[in-house]
């Protein structure tokens, strides 16, 4: 079995998150194996940045989630043990990285993605990364007015 390390980001715009849709049809989060010498904070920045297009800023870690699946290539299993982190978009604008097999994707309501997104450990983790978001939302205007 091949085990594999992974960063993703659950970004977040305001009342939406990112999602987008896989060529196996399934809507998921951004993210990636974790390459040598990376941190996981620089694979979840960055692959968000090159599925979506998005620049975004982590806010807060997320939790951890795993899967594993049958590779055909490599005719194996694999499993992926994935660190996720709450991240804030800088702005709205996204581009689906489709060479890379993305069929679409964008910033979505919550309750909408939650419904769409096709992985229960990954429709856990949006809801749970939503309400830390907005306790970073809250403290930040506190902050702010502090």
């Amino acid at each position: 079995m091949i085990v594999r390390d992974c960063a993703g980001g659950v970004v977040f715009n305001g009342d939406k998150v990112l999602i987008l849709k896989n060529d196996k049809d399934q809507w998921v989060l951004p993210k990636g194996k974790i390459r040598n010498g990376f941190l996981p904070t620089e694979t979840a920045i960055s692959r968000v940045k090159y599925e979506t297009g998005v620049d975004a800023n982590i806010v807060s870690t997320a939790g951890e989630t795993n899967y594993e699946f049958f590779s055909l290539s490599r005719k194996q299993e694999v499993y992926n043990r994935i660190i996720w982190y709450v991240m804030e978009a800088i702005n709205s604008s996204y581009h689906i990285n489709k060479e890379e097999g993305f069929k679409e994707g964008g910033f979505y309501p919550i309750d909408e993605a939650i419904d769409m997104i096709t992985h229960n450990q990954e429709k856990s983790l949006v809801n749970l990364s939503y309400k830390k978001y907005l306790e970073f939302k809250d403290y930040e205007i506190d902050e702010i007015y502090a």
